[in-house]
């Protein structure tokens, strides 16, 4: 008998547990899953550009310009956190190669300005800043040096390379190593104040000098405008296309055999590629204000505007990387400060209260017990439901009990398999019939919907039309923007 009752456990078990499903196309490593995670994050500028109230910096600037008159990094750092950023990428050189640590690379650095008597090492402050407040830490070292003489001849990668490893190697660990085309132009040069041009297909040998990345920092992501781990979206203006795929196929420049970053004219770059080779996400850069650099003559943009951006950045799975300008203090103005910490608030808010939290979910179909719909409003990411192999169309009605009041809808599929979902829709019941409010073609990691006006309903039905494959979905959520 207690073989028989063991022998009914085991096939009862069998019958309920289903294996996984497969993965599908490209997909994300650990890494890329850790930036998902992110979300919001910053990106630093403050060199002597700053003092001198331009854009790029020519290479020209004394040292001594750079002269902070109360430099915080706890200020900066805090007003992030607030706005809800979870990560500072600092611009440890700019293209006027003045470096804000102390190389042994070049004497164009901080310690020949007046900062801290000579002393000072601002990465590693806005690091520990960084790491104290719980926030993750990244750099960018621009490629192109408008101070350094050797720049265009082969003597300069080294340089390049030396301080990559530097930062690499005495600032804990990176969650990413930002970079970008810089392709020279004119500059200082050490005094020849002339124009040198590279080929930005073959001069910084992105390969090798990727490959110190791998080495010396794995978990660190590499943002470039033809990606590698993440991919320039194709606009400075903070926003994915309504359409965004994970996915991504770098093509080759003319007269190239291989893609290679600095070619940022890829018409397919806000959208992505369905079913590209490469599983490679959009950053959408934006500045707070209008330039990258403070200028006292601009504005941040208001928590509105930073609210519409993160919903058509994170809200189409990509990422949101908002610049960040220290004034000639060394601190972010008050205005900026204001502005962060509304649009964090408005976020965090909007977001506390899952208006489908003790909602009854069915579906039209499910894949078994580790994968049925309760996993959808656990909070958890790596719960999913799924449907059988079989199916790649399903309906999941949501049974509210009391009518609600909502205009923004969260959906994540489960991203370590794949982004799946080609077409769905969403409809609301009302007067005793299905109403359909939206038509949306991807999700991804995250899919943030917003109505043009809120609705009113006690059920919501999600219809999935198209996958090629069984569907994954980790999380859904209906809010209303406080």
């Amino acid at each position: 008998m207690r073989s028989i009752f063991i022998l009914l456990l085991f096939i009862s078990a069998n019958i309920y547990a289903q294996p996984a499903p497969k993965p599908y196309g490209a997909l994300p490593s650990k890494r890329q899953l850790a930036w998902h995670d992110v979300e919001v994050y910053g990106l630093i500028h403050f060199t002597p550009t700053t003092f001198e109230n331009k854009e790029w910096g020519f290479g020209d600037a004394d040292p001594k310009t750079f002269n902070p008159s109360d430099f915080n990094a706890e200020q900066i750092i805090n007003a992030a956190k607030a706005g809800g950023l979870k990560g500072i990428i600092l611009v440890a050189k700019h293209h006027d190669g003045f470096a804000l640590w102390p190389t042994k690379t070049t004497e164009y650095n901080i310690t020949k300005s007046p900062f801290r008597n000579g002393n000072g090492d601002l990465v590693k402050e806005i690091e520990q800043g960084t790491r104290k407040n719980g926030l993750k830490f990244g750099v960018y070292c621009s490629p192109w040096d408008r101070n350094n003489a050797t720049y265009g001849t082969d003597k300069y990668l080294a340089i390049y390379q030396a301080q990559l490893k530097e930062l690499y190697s005495n600032y804990g660990e990176l969650f990413m190593s930002w970079h970008d085309g810089a392709n020279g132009g004119d500059g200082f040069y050490g005094g020849a104040k002339e124009k040198r041009s590279i080929d930005n297909t073959t001069y910084y040998d992105w390969n090798n000098t990727w490959a110190i990345t791998r080495k010396m920092q794995p978990m660190a992501n590499i943002f470039s405008d033809i990606g590698l781990d993440i991919r320039w979206v194709g606009n400075e203006n903070g926003n994915a296309a309504e359409t965004s795929w994970a996915t991504f196929t770098p093509l080759p420049p003319e007269g190239k055999n291989v893609a290679v970053p600095g070619q940022a004219n890829y018409p397919q770059s806000p959208e992505g590629i369905r079913n590209g080779k490469f599983w490679m996400p959009a950053e959408c850069d934006v500045p707070l204000r209008k330039g990258w650099f403070y200028h006292p003559t601009e504005k941040p943009k208001t928590p509105e505007m930073l609210f519409d951006l993160y919903l058509k950045s994170v809200g189409r799975g990509a990422g949101l990387d908002l610049g960040l300008a220290p004034d000639t203090r060394g601190q972010l103005h008050d205005d900026d400060v204001a502005a962060l910490k509304t649009f964090g608030d408005m976020v965090k808010h909007t977001f506390a209260d899952n208006l489908a939290k003790d909602a009854q979910i069915t579906a039209t179909n499910s894949r078994g017990k580790n994968y049925n719909v309760v996993s959808l409003l656990d909070h958890n990411k790596q719960s999913y439901w799924a449907t059988t192999d079989k199916a790649h169309e399903a309906s999941l009605e949501i049974d509210l009990k009391t009518p609600k009041t909502f205009d923004i809808i969260s959906l994540q599929e489960y991203i370590p398999l794949g982004q799946r979902i080609e077409v769905y829709n969403i409809e609301i019941y009302e007067n005793n019939s299905w109403k359909k409010i939206y038509d949306g073609t991807s999700i991804g990691a995250k899919r943030l919907i917003k109505l043009e006006n809120p609705v009113t309903t006690s059920k919501v039905r999600l219809n999935i039309t198209k996958s090629p494959v069984c569907i994954t979905l980790s999380e859904i959520g209906l809010y209303k923007k406080s």
